[in-house]
């Protein structure tokens, strides 16, 4: 399969919102996305961008030129203040029908050389705990695992 890692586009945003909810179900919480599609584009391409994303792309099978999005790469910038500037990986994903045909590692590897070529001091992300199939594969990059850490949110 041709697989094509580009930088998201507008146009994209219904197909990363699909791909959202299927992470979504695959994380057991299919009905925690609550985003708009409206303020999810804003935030993407509107004059303040705050996040920014790769895609990976293959072609359609029905032709027409046309390509599908089948995965993602979502990342924004925090700051550390012990670290400086870090690329934070918000979702990677690959739709559950196109796995292990290497579009994740390709994914990954894109979002790391975005943060190398900015400067950034690393690249931080989490996982689920249950989720071996990710913790394996971030093992193959010696990424360390910090289970010393708990999240903590608010909502409004």
């Amino acid at each position: 399969m041709s697989i094509t890692i580009r930088r998201a586009v507008k146009e994209d945003c219904p197909r990363l919102m699909e791909l959202i909810q299927e992470l979504a179900v695959f994380e057991k919480e299919p009905d925690a996305v609550t985003v708009a599609m409206e303020h999810f584009v804003e935030s993407g391409f509107g004059p303040n961008p705050v996040w920014w994303a790769f895609v990976a792309a293959s072609p359609d099978p029905l032709g027409g030129g046309k390509e599908i999005v089948q995965g993602f790469a979502l990342y924004y910038i925090r700051y550390s203040t012990w670290k400086g500037q870090r690329l934070y990986l918000e979702d990677l994903l690959v739709s559950e029908a196109v796995r292990g045909q290497g579009m994740g590692k390709l994914l990954f590897e894109r979002v790391l050389q975005e943060a190398k070529d900015k400067k950034y001091s690393g690249m931080v992300w989490q996982v689920l705990d249950w989720n071996e199939p990710a913790i394996n594969f971030y093992k193959k990059y010696n990424a360390t695992i910090d289970n010393g850490w708990m999240n903590c949110a608010i909502s409004f």
